[in-house]
């Protein structure tokens, strides 16, 4: 669970194909949100491989969403995001690689999802965020619910499992 109570914050950032995205696109629906720096050789892109097959687990589940959040907008244009999530096979319907500008990012990352490191400076990822290879799932009222651990290869079933769980909290199939 969170460290404490986080709530998904209004955005306006562009996805993969150069369209604008915002917290209305995933409002009412449940979001599964990872980070991503896509010069990132090795953790990013196994946490990736969880996030594409969790966009296939849950293939036909109209109320879910993935958002990957990049930390290095500089790089993370669209044209570049759009590469590397063909390299997942990201469905641009349904999975946003997200970029936009820097300080709006880092602001919904932080009060979000991941604390920051306060020697941030020093740390290789870029944004000094800890555990960004955690994938966030937030319920259909914005409420951030859990963490998973992004590197297991068993996360992408525990979210599927989870988002059912969800679902009957609501009284939903």
């Amino acid at each position: 669970p969170p460290d404490r109570m986080r709530q998904l914050g209004n955005f306006s950032f562009t996805d993969q194909t150069g369209r604008t995205v915002t917290q209305a696109e995933v409002a009412g629906k449940f979001a599964v949100v990872n980070f991503i720096h896509t010069s990132c050789s090795i953790s990013c892109l196994q946490v990736n491989h969880q996030m594409a097959e969790v966009q296939r687990l849950t293939a036909g589940q109209d109320d879910v969403r993935l958002v990957s959040l990049t930390v290095d907008p500089r790089t993370d244009t669209p044209p570049v995001l759009a590469e590397f999530g063909a390299k997942f096979g990201a469905d641009s319907n349904r999975w946003h690689l997200l970029t936009g500008e820097k300080a709006a990012l880092y602001a919904l990352i932080e009060t979000s999802f991941l604390t920051r490191e306060p020697l941030a400076r020093t740390s290789p990822m870029p944004g000094g965020f800890l555990d960004v290879d955690h994938i966030a799932v937030v319920d259909r009222t914005g409420k951030v619910r859990r963490y998973f651990e992004g590197m297991r290869t068993t996360t992408p079933a525990a979210i599927a499992a989870f988002l059912t769980e969800l679902r009957a909290e609501n009284g939903s199939p």
